[in-house]
């Protein structure tokens, strides 16, 4: 199994990407509109997504893999499960959008503790406010943030948020490669 860039080109371009008039989480008006659970919950999608991000951690794997729920729950099952077969060890955790109010009621469920490190991902990057406050509750939880890996960067200011918030942002693809221009 090896990741393939072209082929998760290949897959947003024919299940995650459409035309016409949206209106994005961030509240920016677009013409095109990047649905990456499409991807990232379907076989082919996250097996090219977690083989991706597990190439960009390289061989120093932080503690854990997560992120705001719910665009960031199948990618951190596809990227543990990948390190799991490839004898890596890698623990997942999802961050809630708001905690419950029965149970532990935790904004960060999963098996990490205080002073792990993590990465957070995420499928699209706009401006980068759904990751920074996923940031926010990590670290609100003890876990030290490394950086932020997403599967495509609309080019719309999130690299430069998270650069300011003093995070590295790593993109597996930008909308430059399905043939867009970013905003001006």
């Amino acid at each position: 199994m090896q990741y393939s860039r072209e082929k998760l080109i290949e897959i947003v371009r024919d299940k995650g990407l459409k035309f016409g008039d949206f209106t994005l989480a961030s509240g920016k008006k677009a013409s095109y509109y990047l649905d990456c659970r499409k991807v990232s919950l379907s076989s082919d999608g996250a097996l090219q997504v977690g083989l991706g991000i597990l190439e960009m951690l390289g061989d120093d794997l932080p503690d854990a893999v997560g992120g705001m729920a719910i665009g960031a729950d199948p990618i951190s099952a596809s990227v543990i499960t990948l390190a799991a077969v490839q004898s890596k060890s890698l623990a997942g955790f999802i961050v809630r959008k708001e905690a419950k109010a029965h149970g532990t009621g935790q904004d960060v469920e999963g098996p990490v503790v205080a002073g792990n490190t993590c990465v957070i991902v995420e499928d699209v990057v706009t401006t980068g406010g759904s990751s920074l406050k996923a940031i926010e509750k990590v670290e609100a939880a003890g876990l030290k943030v490394l950086g932020v890996i997403a599967i495509v960067d609309r080019l719309e200011g999130g690299k430069q948020a998270f650069a300011e918030a003093g995070y590295e942002l790593r993109t597996l693809l930008t909308i430059e490669d399905f043939g867009i221009t970013p905003p001006q």
